[in-house]
Order: C-alpha cells, then structure tokens, then sequence
C-alpha cells in the first residue's frame, strides 16, 4: 500500500527533486530527500499543513525547496531516479529521514536544532530535523 496517494505524474515531479536537492549524496541520499517529501504530505502539520500532494509539496511558498529555483530541477527524470521515487511514495523509510520535515546542508556540524525541530541525524552532507511526535503524530 503506498505511503500517500500520487498520480503517475507524481513519480516523476518526486524523482526530479529528489535528484536535484541529493544527487551529490547518492542514492540513499536521495531516498532521503524524498522521505521528507512524503512526510511533508503526510504530516497536514507544522508548516506543512494543508499540503495534501506531491506538486503542493514540491512548488510550496514560502517554505518549500531551494531546487525548484534551479534550473537543473528541471531536467527529464531518469528511469534511475523515478525507481527511486517510487520506492519512498511505496513506503519505503531511511533513518535519519525516516520521520523528518526538514533537511539542508550546514556548512560544518549539524545544530542540535533548526527552527525547533531537534536534529535526528546526518547523511554525507545533510542534516534531517523531525518533529516531535505530539506535533505531527502522521509522520509517526
């Protein structure tokens, strides 16, 4: 059962950002990056509130990601990367993102918090901040 409901169209728009917020971490990076899409649908909390889809999520303003302003998000997605997005929108969860909103890239030690979500850890060059569980119990 998938994690949310998307459209066809969705696995490419998921798999398009995915590549260009994470490409320089990898795959799992990039599995990353798409858990805190989906649980940015799946939360309907915080500052993610009636955000019920992948394009509300992916174009949301303001609060939403710094790729979309890139022209290199723009790009066709390759078949490689749609697989990718398919397996997070199936379910698919990897700590330290598994219950994460929010992720950048500091540029040394990832802060104990960012805008009051406590750091749940780093992959190569990202840090991932969750919610507590009374906040945003969907993403639980």
């Amino acid at each position: 059962m998938p994690a949310i409901q998307y459209a066809s169209s969705d696995i490419s728009l998921l798999a398009r950002l995915m590549r260009a917020e994470a490409e320089g971490d990898g795959q799992l990076g990039m599995l990353m990056v798409g858990n805190v899409g989906v649980n940015r649908v799946l939360g309907n909390c915080l500052d993610f509130e009636n955000i019920r889809t992948i394009q509300q999520m992916v174009f949301q303003s303001p609060g939403g990601f710094e790729a979309t302003q890139k022209g290199y998000f723009y790009q066709a997605a390759r078949t490689q990367d749609r697989r990718l997005a398919q397996r997070v929108l199936n379910g698919e969860r990897f700590n330290p993102a598994t219950n994460s909103l929010w992720f950048f890239q500091p540029p040394g030690a990832c802060p104990a918090q960012w805008f009051n979500q406590w750091n749940t850890g780093r992959f190569k060059s990202h840090c991932f901040f969750s919610p507590s569980q009374a906040d945003c119990p969907q993403v639980y």
